[in-house]
């Protein structure tokens, strides 16, 4: 009897142990979850105000005028490529096409291509260029006009670059322009925020897009004074 009463208490105390660690894992596996839902939830790092973009006549694709106040209200991507190009610009329009594509139908977003080829590049020819990529015109303004107003908004502004390359240095006829291959992101107040490179040898594109849409989802959830303490 005494054997049989031995043997049920640890067979109890062995019980009583196994229920308790189970208890034990499943708190920690509770905490771990608490933990990784807290850190998802932390508000994102207030982005930097690098420029601001100052006021400009341009008009767009379908011959309308634009102005930065019809670009206010909402977030804004840029970038600038002239259509008879013969380097970077087909990949990095067709970049800003899947960029379009990754954006959620109802994000308030506005797409924004600048030529650095105004001579060549008119509304009509800027109409037919985003028809080949697939362009929603809606969505996706292609910009041209007076060199010194595209040079306001770009270098002056959006601080991309655009230099013309001499006839003699030229290795292609199209070989017109350097300019900038980035992303600029522009909040709803007109201030830049952001800078992404869009090509490079071996370039991964795919994780570049999924940041910018990130970056543009804080800036459309951002109040409109978030940004004014943290300038550079």
């Amino acid at each position: 009897m005494q054997s049989q009463r031995t043997s049920g208490t640890r067979l109890g105390s062995l019980h009583t142990l196994t229920i308790g660690v189970v208890l034990l894992g499943l708190t920690l596996i509770l905490l771990l979850a608490l933990m990784v839902m807290n850190l998802g939830s932390r508000p994102a790092q207030p982005l930097p105000i690098l420029s601001t973009v100052p006021d400009f006549v341009l008009t767009n694709q379908a011959g309308q005028v634009v102005r930065r106040v019809d670009l206010l209200g909402q977030p804004w991507v840029a970038d600038i490529i002239f259509t008879r190009c013969a380097g970077p610009c087909p990949l990095m329009t067709r970049r800003m096409k899947s960029l379009q594509d990754a954006l959620p139908p109802d994000a308030r977003v506005r797409l924004i291509t600048l030529t650095t080829d105004p001579a060549y590049d008119t509304p009509a020819v800027l109409r037919q260029y985003g028809e080949r990529f697939g362009a929603d015109f809606r969505r996706w303004w292609f910009l041209t006009g007076a060199p010194d107003q595209i040079a306001r908004l770009a270098i002056d502004g959006l601080k991309l670059t655009a230099v013309p390359i001499p006839e003699s240095q030229r290795t292609n006829p199209a070989d017109l322009f350097i300019h900038s291959t980035t992303f600029v992101v522009v909040d709803a107040e007109g201030r830049v925020r952001a800078s992404f490179e869009t090509v490079g040898e071996d370039f991964n594109f795919t994780p570049v897009r999924r940041q910018i849409v990130r970056t543009l989802r804080q800036l459309e959830r951002e109040p409109a004074d978030a940004a004014t303490t943290n300038r550079p």
